[in-house]
């Protein structure tokens, strides 16, 4: 019976254990978005993680939620993000990076002045994206979003170039994988969605075109890296940034079948509205696993007793851990001991120093 501490395989690699770190937004990158060396000193500290997904991170100049999140856009934030594969190889760590486009969600003022892109320019709910920005006395506040424009057929096709290039570039960094993120409101999601996406192109419509364009970017990515080396996030039922998907089963359904035809690396599901109190994870597995066979990742709201029972039970192959690997740097050791458990401090989440990324102790 597999426990968190055994090995699995994820596509091409051969994991220490089944502890996961889940993509964290820390927003602490430097000018242009270039990741800086105290980035590198956050993610080396956590190399024991079975596999860190890295912070979501930005495939183009268009695509911003949150101030200063690094991006892999340019050759400039490649080579920032060399010295942090570098230190989690050096500790027998693994890395993928977790790629994103925000779409809709963004502010022009933290997008040189652009209206962010989106599949329809659907604006009714403005008040209900999450975006953030740094204020000049150092503050990272939550800011209003403004209004998205859609897409061209033109912008389309360049943004799944722009996932490729990112794919390619994280690659030549030294990431071991990417992971492209079709969670949590974001573009690849808006499009999944029958609300955020009426398009009567080829691109709205049924399930196959509104998930046409996540196919076109795996299409994309797998011409450029081995599909082993790929692994996509969903949120099925996710409220987080209102997406609003009246019909779940069906979307997910079909994008299950579609992943599996690809044999993506893995699956990783975001049961976001755990941390609200109404954890969707049950369903959302009886929707995804009948279709896709691969490795199933799980995400939000889990305690390591929790994690352990779900591994066990065959209901997932991994847990990707969020808030305790911020505060618990050494989390896959402290698991194995069964604790004890860093507490998670209401300090430096977004933005900052060093205070609330890299202060946290590990286990003497």
């Amino acid at each position: 019976m597999p426990n968190l501490h055994a090995p699995l395989r994820i596509g091409t690699l051969e994991l220490k254990n089944r502890v996961l770190m889940a993509p964290l937004t820390r927003c602490r990158a430097g000018k242009d978005d270039v990741p800086v060396a105290m980035n590198v000193t956050y993610y080396e500290q956590r190399a024991g993680a079975g596999l860190i997904i890295t912070e979501a991170t930005n495939v183009s100049p268009h695509s911003c939620a949150f101030q200063h999140a690094p991006g892999i856009w340019s050759q400039e934030q490649t080579a920032g993000w060399k010295p942090i594969c570098d230190a989690v190889h050096a500790k027998r760590g693994r890395i993928f990076m977790q790629l994103w486009h925000c779409g809709r969600v963004g502010a022009s003022g933290i997008l040189n002045g652009e209206e962010p892109l989106s599949p329809n320019g659907v604006n009714d709910d403005l008040g209900s994206l999450i975006v953030y920005a740094q204020l000049d006395n150092g503050a990272y506040v939550q800011i209003n979003a403004t209004p998205s424009r859609a897409m061209t057929l033109a912008e389309i096709r360049a943004t799944v170039e722009e996932y490729k290039v990112g794919a390619a570039n994280a690659i030549a960094a030294g990431c071991d994988g990417v992971e492209i993120h079709a969670a949590n409101g974001y573009l690849p999601h808006q499009f999944l969605s029958p609300t955020t996406n009426t398009r009567t192109d080829s691109y709205g419509g049924g399930a196959e075109n509104r998930a046409r364009f996540l196919r076109e970017i795996v299409e994309a990515i797998t011409s450029e890296v081995p599909v082993g080396k790929v692994g996509v996030r969903l949120s099925p039922c996710a409220g987080y940034n209102n997406t609003r998907d009246p019909d779940p089963e069906s979307t997910y359904t079909y994008v299950s079948q579609m992943l599996q035809g690809f044999g993506v690396a893995y699956v990783h599901i975001a049961d976001t509205n755990a941390w609200a109190g109404a954890p969707d994870l049950p369903k959302m597995l009886k929707w995804v696993k009948p279709h896709f066979h691969g490795p199933i990742i799980v995400n939000a709201g889990i305690t390591p007793e929790a994690g352990e029972a779900i591994v066990a039970a065959g209901e997932a192959d991994a847990v990707a851990f969020g808030r305790m690997y911020i505060a618990n740097p050494d989390l896959a050791e402290r698991i194995a001991r069964k604790g004890p458990y860093n507490d998670l401090r209401n300090v430096g989440l977004y933005g900052g120093d060093a205070e609330g990324y890299t202060d946290y102790p590990a286990m003497a």
